[in-house]
């Protein structure tokens, strides 16, 4: 009799040890595809503020007059200085770098914002996405394969009724893998290698299985995890535990709607922790809130240069966003902006300011 109860206790305990692995197992794997879903509605986000910023300063410049004259008398130098003072003065006052372009409707370079080296160069080879505009007047922001992979948003331009060429900006997902490294994130673009021969500025990449490595401001670090995957696995998987961290893969498409790459993100097994189940948004958002607060804030690492405005206000609400890697300059800054204001001012500002009193107890 012992032994029968034994062996049915032990064939139970299996049953429920059993059961409850699967159990862990499933909501392990239901964490993770959350995990991935909101890191690919961020980027889809990011994306999308990338493009539509891109294409407004695209638009604003294809009406700037002296640019378009430049262009329709084949002034070369002109454009490079309209286009150049433009962008270095957008860098003056708000910390970010912008390139920008114009190229003729023979498809040739007319000027470009950082260089006037390229001046006459054909890109007919590299830019298929143009070919678009052959049957299309309305301007044109996706991801597309040139010279280098980058966010492009491209307006056509008229003299009446004739094409004359394009006004263009790029982005070449600076911001973007800046954004996500404040979340903890390491973000990795990668252009699937048919494209090497497009991509002329890219032969000296990374090479990671099939891809080239486009963003050039990636973690080095995690390259040799990217070089030990079995990305055929990984593009039906979307997600891989190497290492202590999880990759999440997320295809990238043109804007004919063509894969062309992938996103991958790495992220610290630690920083899953911020996932606490799939109806919990709250971690996440503040995670992407602050992301976004500090970017907007730093614009672009020029943060020094925006404490020197700032107000007492202003200070005060930065210290919750700020990293840590700026924490001392911040200090530093805020210590002599307060020392601006006499001890009476700072008094008033207090009594002026609203108290929340926090109240501790337990709910029963």
């Amino acid at each position: 009799m012992f032994k029968s109860l034994l062996a049915i206790f032990s064939f139970m305990m299996i049953i429920i040890v059993a059961i409850f692995f699967y159990f862990n197992s499933e909501i392990k794997e239901q964490k993770l595809d959350y995990v991935l879903d909101q890191y690919t509605l961020t980027l889809d986000k990011e994306l999308k503020n990338s493009q539509m910023n891109a294409l407004q300063l695209a638009l604003v410049l294809s009406k700037n007059s002296a640019l378009i004259n430049a262009l329709e008398n084949d002034d070369e130098d002109l454009g490079y200085k309209i286009l150049s003072d433009i962008m270095l003065s957008i860098k003056k006052d708000t910390g970010r770098y912008i390139r920008a372009q114009v190229i003729t409707s023979e498809y040739n370079i007319f000027a470009r914002s950082w260089d006037d080296v390229y001046a006459g160069m054909p890109l007919g080879d590299y830019r298929d996405d143009l070919k678009y505009f052959e049957t299309h007047k309305n301007p044109r922001t996706s991801i597309e394969v040139g010279r280098r992979l980058g966010i492009k948003a491209t307006v056509p331009v008229y003299a009446g009724e004739v094409f004359i060429g394009f006004v263009e900006v790029i982005d070449f997902f600076e911001s973007i893998t800046e954004f996500f490294r404040n979340m903890g994130v390491d973000l990795y673009v990668l252009l699937d290698d048919k494209y090497f021969e497009t991509a002329v500025l890219m032969q000296e990449n990374i090479i990671v299985d099939k891809y080239i490595v486009a963003n050039r401001n990636y973690n080095f670090n995690n390259i040799h995890i990217l070089k030990s995957l079995e990305f055929k696995q990984f593009k039906l998987s979307r997600v891989m535990h190497i290492d202590n961290k999880y990759l999440f893969y997320k295809t990238m498409h043109n804007g004919d709607g063509e894969s062309i790459g992938s996103f991958v993100f790495v992220v610290p097994q630690k920083y899953l922790d911020y996932f606490r189940n799939a109806e919990d948004d709250i971690s996440f958002l503040i995670n992407v809130t602050r992301s976004s607060l500090y970017n907007v804030v730093k614009e672009d690492k020029n943060i020094g240069r925006q404490y020197d405005n700032d107000t007492i206000n202003s200070l005060l609400y930065m210290k919750d966003i700020i990293t840590k890697e700026d924490e001392e300059e911040y200090l530093q800054k805020a210590y002599n902006k307060l020392n601006e204001y006499t001890k009476d001012e700072l008094i008033q500002y207090m009594l002026n300011e609203e108290v929340v009193k926090k109240i501790d107890g337990k709910i029963k």
